[in-house]
């Protein structure tokens, strides 16, 4: 298998990121929305991220987007500024191929090069993968939210991982 690149997005990524969130959204709960964003909108968003100095990146194999990420604001306070919340989505149909993991990696890079202590990963697909994937790289579980979500009819746990990276 060709190996995949992981690298800056670009405005031209914006159907495949689109395209690979609206499928979580359909299909999953790695997301809490419930109508897919437009392209308008998700490039609203890209932009938003790169405005405020943080990365956006994409996994690509043989000129396809697999994945993509992107690191956030925790929360809005300024108490927080020095802690980042990841969030990572890959192509339904690229599950389990290490894109996720090429993508944590890079993000833990480019977080180490910049102003920030901590990382946070919040987790409600809990059958993904993403919670074993996260403990790998050293995140911790500080924390189990039951049942805060409510998708598909059913309730949904969100936990909480942190890493400290500065």
């Amino acid at each position: 298998m060709t190996p995949v690149t992981i690298r800056p997005s670009t405005p031209a990524d914006i159907p495949a990121i689109t395209a690979i969130y609206a499928h979580h959204v359909r299909h999953g709960i790695a997301s809490f929305e419930e109508v897919p964003p437009s392209e308008a909108e998700m490039t609203a968003r890209r932009d938003g991220v790169l405005g405020d100095g943080f990365p956006y990146i994409v996994a690509e194999r043989e000129g396809t987007v697999l994945g993509y990420a992107y690191l956030g604001k925790y929360r809005p306070r300024p108490a927080y500024r020095h802690t980042v919340e990841n969030s990572i989505y890959v192509a339904h149909d690229a599950a389990r191929q290490g894109i996720g993991r090429a993508l944590l990696s890079e993000l833990l890079t480019l977080a180490k090069a910049g102003p920030w202590q901590q990382m946070m990963a919040v987790i409600s697909d809990l059958e993904s993968g993403s919670e074993e994937l996260h403990a790998r790289f050293g995140f911790e579980k500080v924390g189990h939210m039951r049942s805060i979500g409510f998708k598909f009819e059913r309730w949904i746990d969100v936990i909480v991982m942190q890493k400290a990276i500065g």
